[in-house]
This record gives structure tokens, sequence and C-alpha cells, in this order.
């Protein structure tokens, strides 16, 4: 069987103009980077007005399980999938970060016959938006450590610095450091670290920007530490904001590029959900609504993490709110979540498939209730799922009064997702109100304290019974509060392999407790940053990282999946 890689080497793309053409885009209109993927020119953009008849469908998941689900394959399948029975339909995806395509999962632009293309740029350097970001974001890391070593007319307290340097890559050893070394020349000594660019504010501001200005604003707003009587400094104070967004300039352009079908596609953006708000930019899903009827986007790891961000954080910035939205799910991951051993989950095991229902429960529930959209559940059919278990998993879904549908897309493409387009086409085709005209179910209310809106959503979608901070990190979301960030929403940082912080507690356990071990303020990207349990906002590569399977053979590139 041919791998992901393989079958995007083997595919024959289109011109991009000609994918452009499809959602009434002009040539004069596209900077080309290559033959095959090009960005669109903003100004032009962001002057075609939102269609607002157009339909926004959210693409979740189930809780992350090792043998996987098939998220960004099924946005990939379902867009084509709407095509394939007539609609005007484009996706929305988030650019790959090199941290995990070379640590633990590869490519990341779908897989089989679902696939965004050119699949080997997309997962590598492709249009050099994040190198932008990185660059941005230390510069303003240099300007810091300047003005203090010119005399710190600003007074920053050199104990009480909070901007981190970013690299786009999984690296341990630079979570904590000490810079300035080697003498009076360098500066001033100093604790620091870096964190992983998709984790960094400046890739959350990048993503939640609505316009170059707006872009430039957040920017300037951006906390970088405190003097010694804890006054907050601003990048604005350091005069940065404006060579920040010189950087950032080109890059806020959204992507284009194409599935294998040849459906367009717009690939921009990619903050993670477990650490960041891990959604693509307003810019592309905003500009998306301007030019098709049906736009497929998706929110990073399960409906926990990456649906409650996108409603609670994306949704109430960008006054957008989604028609339906699809979860993900697949026979063998639920196996695992009832108990099932990961290395024999294609043996039939109908108890453990039962028993790990409960997950896609929570999260069906969680989407339509919590969040007031209505969902359906995609299954990714494999050989080894039997028909006991397809009519078990059918007949609990339908119970719940929720359609279900099998979708073989990684096999087929567009047609294999076709009868799951029209089940959701059909949802949105009900929906009467205007995509734009802002989302009124959230988790929590603008006006709650921020420790009301963090047990909203611990107790609410996580199933916890409390939450737990110690007494410095209770001060500090009263300092915020007093500082004017109260009315902020809240961006939780946990592990997405659990509704509770213990990534071994599979299923939905209920009745835990969530502990905040720290808190951060993002005043650019709008939220507040409330980090659980042991998660890292820069990653280590695991034990056998996947960068000892890539390499180029004969001028061609391998293992990416």
């Amino acid at each position: 069987m041919p791998t992901d890689i393989e079958i995007a080497q083997a595919a024959t793309l289109k011109p991009i103009p000609e994918i452009a053409d499809l959602i009434g885009i002009p040539e004069d209109v596209l900077e080309p980077y290559g033959r095959t993927k090009a960005k669109v020119r903003l100004d032009w953009l962001l002057q075609q007005p939102i269609r607002s008849h157009a339909r926004m469908i959210l693409v979740t998941a189930i809780s992350p399980t090792p043998p996987g689900e098939g998220k960004t394959t099924t946005t990939v399948g379902l867009g084509d999938g709407l095509r394939h029975i007539g609609k005007n339909a484009m996706i929305c995806l988030r650019e790959p970060s090199l941290g995990p395509v070379f640590g633990m999962k590869g490519g990341a632009a779908g897989g089989g016959r679902a696939q965004v293309v050119p699949m080997e740029d997309i997962n590598l350097h492709f249009t050099g938006d994040f190198n932008a970001i990185a660059l941005a974001n230390n510069l303003l890391a240099a300007l810091i450590d300047n003005h203090i070593h010119h005399g710190n007319a600003l007074g920053i307290d050199v104990r009480r610095v909070t901007w981190k340097r970013v690299v786009d890559m999984n690296d341990r050893a630079l979570r904590d450091i000490t810079v300035a070394l080697g003498g009076p020349g360098n500066g001033f000594p100093r604790e620091d670290g870096f964190d992983i660019v998709v984790a960094s504010e400046i890739m959350a501001i990048f993503c939640l920007a609505t316009d170059l200005e707006d872009l430039k604003e957040r920017i300037g707003r951006i906390v970088v530490g405190y003097t010694r009587d804890k006054q907050p400094i601003c990048a604005s104070d350091l005069n940065a904001q404006g060579a920040m967004t010189v950087l950032l300039k080109d890059a806020l352009s959204p992507n284009l590029v194409q599935t294998l079908d040849g459906t367009p596609a717009f690939v921009h953006g990619g903050p993670f959900a477990n650490i960041a708000h891990g959604c693509n930019s307003v810019i592309a899903t905003a500009g998306s609504l301007r030019l098709a009827d049906y736009v497929v986007t998706e929110a990073g790891f399960g409906a926990d993490l990456g649906a409650e961000k996108f409603i609670d954080i994306t949704c109430r910035s960008a006054g957008l709110r989604p028609s339906a939205a699809v979860i993900v799910a697949t026979v063998r991951a639920l196996k695992f979540h009832g108990g099932g051993d990961a290395k024999d989950l294609t043996t039939e095991d109908l108890d453990a498939l039962k028993a790990g229902m409960v997950n896609l429960e929570r999260h069906i529930a969680n989407v339509r209730d919590h969040y007031g959209v209505p969902p359906i559940v995609s299954i990714n059919k494999f050989l080894t799922d039997t028909p006991a278990e397809i009519d078990l998993l059918r007949s609990h879904v339908e119970s719940l009064g929720v359609p279900i549908v099998l979708a073989s897309h990684w096999a087929e493409g567009g047609a294999g997702a076709a009868e799951l387009a029209r089940v959701v086409a059909e949802i949105c085709d009900a929906d009467e109100r205007d995509v734009d005209s802002g989302h009124d179910s959230f988790v929590y209310q603008d006006d709650a304290t921020l420790w009301e809106k963090v047990e909203a959503i611990a107790t609410k979608i996580y199933g916890a019974s409390e939450v737990t901070a110690d007494s410095k990190v209770r001060t500090r979301m009263r300092e915020l509060a007093e500082e004017g960030y109260g009315h902020l929403p809240v961006c939780i940082a946990k592990t997405q392999y659990s509704f509770s912080t213990d990534p071994s507690l599979r299923g939905a356990p209920s009745g835990h407790s969530m502990n905040i071990r720290e808190v951060r303020l993002s005043a650019g990207a709008g939220f507040i940053v409330a980090v659980c349990g042991d998660i890292m906002t820069m990653p280590g590569l695991p034990k056998v990282p996947s960068s000892e399977r890539i390499d180029v053979v004969d001028g061609r590139v391998v293992g990416l999946f």
C-alpha cells in the first residue's frame, strides 16, 4: 500500500491560478510561490464582502489516541465531498509545525486520497510564515535585552521579563536557559527560555488579527514584563510594533493550495490546541466565507480543547458562528478509550467499544449542549472494523439523536465522503441565521471572573469537580483583573489525551481535580492562558523521533508518512 507521501508525489496538480479561478480569485491578486501554491493579496481579499448565506462547518474529534482519528483527513475529505455533490466549498487548515513533523507525528496534511498538496512543501518550510513569526517574536526579545543594556530607561525589572524567545522545533534543552553571559558587553545576565513558535503569543495574534492594522495594534498591547513596582511594560513602550508588523506583513496574506481532488484550500497559521487556541487564522476563515458557500475549518485535538477554544475565543473575537460540527472518531480509537490494548485494537472487542463510547458521548454533549452547535459523527472506517462493531456504534449514536456516517475518503477522496457531505449540507441549509451574526452559546460570559471562567470550562466541559491553584496563581488572577484584563476569555493549556490533566485517564473521567500551575497574560492575543497539569509550551522529542524516518532518496523526500 502506498504511503501518504507516495500518493501525493504521484498526483498531477493543477496550476494554482486554475484553483483560484474556481472561487473567483483573479490571477493578478496571486503572489505565486512556484506553480502550485500562492498567497492571496490581503487588500483584495478584505474588500470582498462575507457571504451572509455562507455556512461554516467545524471539524473536531474525540480525545486523541495513539492509533489516530483522522481529523485533518476528514476535513479535507469533507471539503472534497461537498464539491463532489456540487457545492461551492473550500477548506481552511493550520500550517504544520516542524516540531511535531520531525517529532511525533510526521506529516500533517491529511492522508491517503484526502490530502492538501504540495504535501512536502506544506509540511516543511511552505511560504515562510513560521519563520516570519519567529523573527518578529525574537526581534521583540532582542529589543528588551537591548533596552536594558543601554540604560533601561523604562525601569524593566530583569526578574520580571515574561517574553520568551521561540524556535519551531521541539527542544527540551531550551525550556530554561540563562542569557547574556560573558561580561558587560553582552548585557545583563538573566534567566530566560524558549517556547515553540506555535505556542507563542505572536502566533496567536497572527491567527486572531483581522487585518494589518489590527495586527499592529495587538502587537503593541503585548505585555513583555514589569517594573520593580509591577507596572506593565508593553511592546509599544519599546516602539517595537511597527518593525514587527513589517516582518509579518507578507505572511499575513493567506496561502492558497489545493487538495488531491482539486478543492481550494487556505492553509494559514498554526497555533497548538493544547497550549494555544488551536485554530487557523481568522483572515483565512473569514476570507473563505467571502469566496465559498461552504467553508470547512478544523480546530485542534478533541472537542474539549479545540472546539471550546474555537467557540469561546475565535468565534467570540471574530463574530462568526459555525452551522454544524463534525466529530471524527474511529472504532479502534473508541476501543482504546474503553481500555483496549493499543497493540491489539484490530481484534473485535464489543465490550471495549461499548465502554469507550463514553468519550464520544461527552464530546457530543459538549458540542450540542454547551456550544449550541448541531453535531454529526463521522466514522473513519478501517478494514478491521467488524459489522458487529459498526452496528453497535451506529445504533448507540443514533439513540442519542445524532446522525452518524461511515466515510471512506482516505481511500476514495471526495466520493468516499459524499454521504457525509450530504448530511452536513442538509443541516447547514436548515440554518437560517447568517454566518457573521455572531455565536450566542458560550461556556461562560464575558463578565464572569477569570476564576469562574476556568471553573466553567473545567466542570462543564472536562467533567471536573473542582479547580485548584496555589496562592501565587490565585493572586496573579486577581492582579490581572485589577490591571483590566478580567473580561478576557481563558485559554486552557493541558494534555489533549484526556478530559482530565492526567493523560493516562481514558474514556470520560469525572469528579477529578484540575490544578492550575501557572497563569499567563496574552494581552495582544486577547486571552489569559491557564497552564494545567504537566503540559509544556516547549515540547520535547520522543525517544524515536519521526526525523529518523525522514530522508532524501534519489532527490525525493521520504518518510513524511
